[in-house]
């Protein structure tokens, strides 16, 4: 048998009862190849990238071998069972045979019931279908009843209309009115005609409603021949009806009679007739109204108009309305009534005010003359602010603003070409004022109470101008504030530009390398302190005052907005309060090269103690009282005491003579050095020449040199130059090139020892 040729499986443990090491790694899962989605290759790859492919196959291979080993050993325990199994596997087609006999009748049976179905299907979708189409038809017939019912009804009702009388349409009703308390029979009858425009306006209405059913069966039955055919008898009646409720509605509105335009106005909303009642109160009430104002005719201007200002016009036109339109438009605004879908406002008397404008007074538009134009325009925003009081909600407002026709009226003011007009006015002048060759002074004199004038030079003057025509009343729009706040700031930054240009070019000596600095040519230092005096008048005003009023009249502008506008302006102030600092250096720069014209005299120290017998000096030289003279005659000065604060005077003091310092510094250090060096020079000859001789030197170690005579005479000169800086309120040993200056030349025993 082969189970006698099978090999036993081997116990876990060998004869002596040690254990056989089965144990497989930790990364090869045996679990892996029975999952139902196992695939061989991806398995491989992933074990591949860590395991060497040797170990791989071989972990393989025994995995395979005791996969065999298994095998052998269930059907060694199972032998029987698995060679019944063959032998029982007897007659299976007979079985088979027997099988398919029922389902092939099942089959049968199922697709019998099934056409069966599908015909009872069939049968139930044609029902289904006919009486569709039989209820289709019956909605058609029942449409065209209705409609032919409708259209009967509505000719019935208007020829239940009650005849208006013909003096009704000249106004001789109003005479009636009049009269009436005086006469009896003038009132009873101006009661039966108000009792007859309800009854009309009341029969209107509901011819109205009619009319609007009439609409939605013919819109849903428009392609039918009988619909076509009564499209005439419709047409009439359409006609009849906006005939008569014009009729109506007017003569309501002439009589002021409430209950009629109200039913009037409920009769146009059914019909979706508002343009017409709109139209029909632009025509008969708002245009003779309008006439009497601006008058012309279709073509144009009729008769002299009293120029092109609109103000006075426009308060003649609210008097007008608070008389004439009022009652109108109080009705249509009611709450909850519907009429919100009539714009009285904007398609009556926007709108004919709109046309009577361009006809009658067409100049009002043009911006070619800046002041009549921005005065037209405020005086049209305050007429559209005071249309907007007559609505009673916010979404009314912007149904308002929505409106075509007041888009055009916004239109015909072309703010464009007016700030383009305004911006060649305010900058043209500050750009004329720029030009000149030379700073022009304005005022240079104190007034009576000896107080600082405001401001200087014509260049400043008109800057400050400019800068408050952006903002002023006669000049200013709100809708155009962003190019107004631009235009400042271009302002502030063309003046700061133009001080830049011309300190610069007083610097390097060269105006032509800076268009616009011609003036710094013919400027002297003292006219730098008008310069200096005007930014910081300047820049307190924009960064104060001025501020605050941009910021008031952009009040309703958002938070973020106005501290952008804020930072901006404080940004422009800020780059021109940065220029004093340089204008302060210049003027420095020119005292301090006219300070060192005297100290070059100084070089004159060394031919007066060189090779000379002159005795140790006493006293300072001469050219020490004039080396802080021209610093001391600009701080004395008229222009610097009445312009210049201490702040600034103080800063200029102390940068100009730490500047000259330093100049002394250098120049004296350089006339030491020389000094010594060619005593050092002289010494060396002298012994030399005395070796060769033979002679002893006669040289006594207590004669003083000429370079101790030198240092000498510059330490008395450095002494007068600290006492003069102390008389101007400089304490000399403050400055760093003075201490140097002093170690230089003082004596061993004063070296650490600054006295005057």
């Amino acid at each position: 048998m082969a189970s006698a040729d099978l090999a036993p499986s081997r116990s876990p443990t060998d004869l002596f009862g040690d254990p056989i090491d089965d144990s497989s790694p930790l990364w090869f899962k045996e679990d892996l190849f029975l999952s139902p989605d196992f695939d061989s290759e991806s398995y491989i790859s992933d074990l591949r990238t860590f395991v060497p492919f040797d170990t791989l196959r071989s972990q393989l291979q025994s995995h395979l071998s005791s996969l065999k080993h298994e095998l052998v050993d269930l059907i060694n325990r199972d032998y029987n069972d698995f060679v019944n199994l063959s032998t029982k596997l007897v007659d299976v087609d007979s079985a088979v045979a027997r099988m398919r006999a029922p389902l092939s009748d099942l089959r049968e049976k199922i697709s019998a019931f099934r056409d069966s179905v599908e015909a009872s299907l069939v049968s139930l979708q044609d029902g289904l279908r006919q009486r569709a189409e039989a209820a289709n038809a019956r909605e058609v017939l029942e449409l065209l009843l209705d409609t032919f019912h409708v259209v009967s009804k509505v000719e019935k009702l208007i020829k239940e209309l009650p005849t208006v009388p013909a003096d009704w349409s000249n106004g001789d009703l109003n005479v009636v009115e009049k009269n009436h308390l005086s006469n009896g029979i003038s009132l009873q009858e101006s009661e039966s005609e108000s009792n007859v425009r309800e009854t009309q306006s009341m029969l209107l209405e509901r011819i109205a409603s009619e009319m609007n059913r009439l609409k939605f069966y013919m819109a849903h039955a428009k392609d039918l021949p009988f619909v076509q055919n009564i499209e005439k008898r419709f047409q009439s009646a359409s006609r009849l009806l906006d005939a008569s409720l014009g009729h109506c509605f007017v003569d309501g509105l002439e009589h002021h009679d409430e209950t009629a335009i109200y039913n009037c106005l409920r009769a146009y909303a059914a019909i979706d007739s508002t343009g017409n009642a709109e139209e029909m109160f632009r025509t008969t009430i708002v245009n003779p109204l309008i006439q009497k104002v601006i008058p012309h005719g279709p073509s144009g201007l009729v008769g002299d108009a009293a120029g092109d200002q609109l103000e006075a016009d426009f308060q003649e036109i609210k008097q007008y309305i608070e008389k004439d339109c009022t009652f109108l438009l109080k009705i249509s605004s009611r709450e909850n009534s519907g009429f919100h879908v009539f714009d009285f406002l904007a398609n009556s008397i926007l709108k004919e005010v709109l046309s009577a404008l361009q006809k009658g007074k067409p100049g009002a538009f043009s911006p070619g003359r800046p002041t009549e134009f921005l005065k037209n325009y405020k005086s049209s925003v305050d007429f559209l602010s005071y249309l907007e009081g007559y609505c009673t909600s916010r979404y009314a407002v912007s149904k308002f603003r929505a409106e075509p026709v007041y888009i055009e009226f916004m239109k015909q003011w072309n703010l464009g070409v007016y700030f383009s007009l305004r911006f060649q006015e305010i900058a043209g002048a500050l750009d004329s004022a720029l030009s000149a060759p030379n700073l022009v002074v304005a005022q240079t004199s104190l007034n009576e109470a000896g107080k600082i004038p405001a401001l200087i030079l014509k260049q400043s003057i008109t800057l400050l101008e400019s800068l408050r025509a952006c903002w002023s009343e006669d000049v200013l729009v709100l809708s155009c504030s962003d190019k107004f706040l631009r235009l400042s700031l271009q302002l502030l930054s063309r003046y700061s530009n133009w001080l830049s240009s011309g300190l610069r070019a007083w610097s390097t000596g060269n105006t032509n390398a800076n268009p616009g600095s011609e003036w710094a040519t013919s400027a002297a230092p003292e006219d730098f302190i008008y310069v200096i005096h005007d930014i910081k008048l300047i820049v307190a005003e924009v960064c104060g005052d001025y501020i605050g009023h941009v910021v008031q009249l952009i009040s309703s502008c958002p938070a973020e907005v106005l501290d952008s506008v804020k930072q901006s302006i404080l940004q422009s102030g800020k780059c021109l309060e940065d220029i004093a600092p340089v204008v302060i250096k210049s003027i420095t720069e020119s005292l301090v090269e006219k300070s060192v014209e005297d100290l070059r005299q100084l070089k004159g120290i060394t031919a007066t103690y060189r090779m000379t017998n002159k005795p140790l000096p006493v006293r300072h030289s001469p050219y020490v009282s004039g080396i802080l003279r021209p610093l001391k005659a600009f701080l004395e000065g008229q222009r610097a005491a009445a312009y210049l604060d201490n702040t600034t005077k103080t800063e200029l003091l102390r940068g100009t003579a730490m500047e000259i310092t330093n100049r002394y510094h250098e120049l004296a250090s350089d006339l030491v050095s020389v000094a010594r060096k060619t005593e050092s020079s002289l010494h060396k000859l002298r012994l030399t020449a005395q070796r060769r001789a033979g002679a002893s030197s006669d040289v006594s170690d207590n004669n003083v040199s000429d370079t101790d005579k030198i240092c000498m005479q510059l330490f008395l000169d450095i002494q007068e130059y600290g006492r003069n800086l102390a008389a101007l309120g400089v304490d000399a040993a403050d400055i760093p090139s003075y201490r140097l200056l002093w170690q230089c030349v003082a004596p061993q025993d004063m070296q650490n020892t600054i006295a005057f």
